[in-house]
């Protein structure tokens, strides 16, 4: 591993400006830098330069669409057809650095900040803020941290351990975690706010799984991914399942499935193309999955969904569809994406969310309610791991001025 990594590093042409970092990267990771100080033997201080711009750096290396962004503008890649394995080289600096991270913090400054959901976003809330000298308490549903990261992607993508390493880090850093704790249910916003905390930061992502609208959605044999992926072990799919969706969550269910016993797995896309990275479709496939193209659902039934093989023209516009027809399956796996849960702004005066069930927000991250931040998924829609970091970081600035704007008027 090591010396795959060490040959990939000294492919990297260390361009002037690098469109890995500029084009590639929506974070502008200094790929460059990176690389050199890791050829130099500097892994700490590689290692230090990735986790201060990014503290999912870790998780990024490993679940970021790379083809698509850093490796996909690589110079390299566009001149010799192979792309200089960023992801790899990340990946190996970040993990090894991880344990040795020792994270410093700025003095107490007195004020309180809540973390709501634990997921990519709360958790560079957390570090950013914790760092900074705030009291920082993150509060999630679930029994452990890490959101989509440990319940919507399966091991063999991100192992869990790497999370609880993670999770080891911010404790240290002085982070609260209460698990098992759902604000909107027991606890209210209010709640916080009269007991002292400053500042609330959302980040509980999306977790209510998209319909398709089609009759049988209720049946039996008929699940939802972002539920399927929080514990497969629950289910029992059967040898036949058929998964509707084309996007990296329907490669996952599909991969979890096969690793399950399930022996023949079809994925049904609506269109003639796939939504997921051409990675995820390519191991995907390796791992035994059928992906029919040009599928569109009509309704499930207790035997199986019936699908309508569309036809398209010479320009791909759809012109016509074939006679319906049942595709026999013991499980039928519905997977187009995810919206927003509204727990929170039904619970909360004054905070206020748009039609597709995300809270809305402004630029800094500020929603309706005074004191009240929100970003990631929860006011993007269910996208990727970088971009909600992204939004994150944001967030994090703009509750930071905020806070100290508290100060200066105690």
């Amino acid at each position: 591993m090591a010396i795959h990594v060490i040959r990939e590093a000294r492919r990297c042409l260390q361009c002037s400006e690098p469109s890995c970092r500029f084009n590639g990267c929506p974070l502008q990771t200094n790929i460059p830098e990176m690389i050199r100080l890791f050829l130099e033997g500097n892994m700490s201080e590689a290692g230090t330069m990735l986790f201060d711009h990014n503290p999912m750096s870790v998780f990024c290396s490993l679940v970021c669409d790379h083809e698509r962004q850093c490796e996909g503008n690589c110079i390299q890649g566009k001149q010799s057809g192979s792309p200089v394995q960023i992801s790899s080289i990340e990946h190996y600096i970040s993990d090894a650095y991880l344990d040795r991270l020792v994270l410093t913090k700025e003095p107490d400054k007195g004020q309180k900040v809540a973390v709501i959901g634990s997921g990519p976003a709360g958790l560079t809330v957390a570090v950013r803020l914790a760092r900074q000298g705030y009291a920082v308490t993150v509060f999630d549903r679930k029994d452990r941290i890490g959101g989509m990261l440990r319940y919507g992607i399966p091991e063999f993508r991100l192992p869990k351990k790497l999370l609880d390493r993670y999770e080891k880090k911010l404790r240290d850093l002085g982070v609260h975690i209460r698990p098992n704790t759902t604000i909107g249910g027991a606890l209210h916003i209010d709640d916080l706010f009269d007991d002292g905390y400053e500042a609330v930061f959302i980040g509980v992502g999306t977790w209510r799984a998209r319909r398709l609208g089609v009759k049988g959605e209720s049946l039996g044999n008929v699940h939802y991914a972002v539920d399927y992926l929080q514990n497969p072990d629950a289910y029992e799919l059967g040898d036949t399942v058929a998964i509707i969706g084309a996007g990296n969550s329907a490669m996952d269910v599909a991969r979890t499935a096969v690793r399950h016993n399930s022996r023949y797995v079809t994925i049904y896309a609506r269109d003639n193309t796939v939504t997921a990275s051409q990675r995820e479709l390519e191991y995907t496939m390796a791992d035994g999955v059928e992906i029919a193209y040009g599928m569109e659902t009509l309704g499930i039934t207790d035997e199986g969904p019936i699908f309508a093989k569309r036809i398209y023209n010479e320009e791909g516009k759809v012109v016509g569809r074939e006679e319906p027809q049942l595709s026999p399956t013991d499980s039928v796996i519905i997977a187009v994406s995810q919206r927003a849960k509204d727990k929170l702004s039904s619970t909360t005066i004054g905070l206020l969310s748009n039609e597709r069930g995300l809270l809305e927000v402004d630029e800094g991250g500020r929603t309706t309610r005074a004191g009240v931040f929100a970003g990631g998924d929860v006011t993007l829609g269910p996208w990727n791991v970088v971009q909600a970091v992204k939004s994150a970081s944001h967030v994090a600035d703009a509750m930071i001025d905020y806070l100290k704007e508290k100060a200066r008027e105690k």
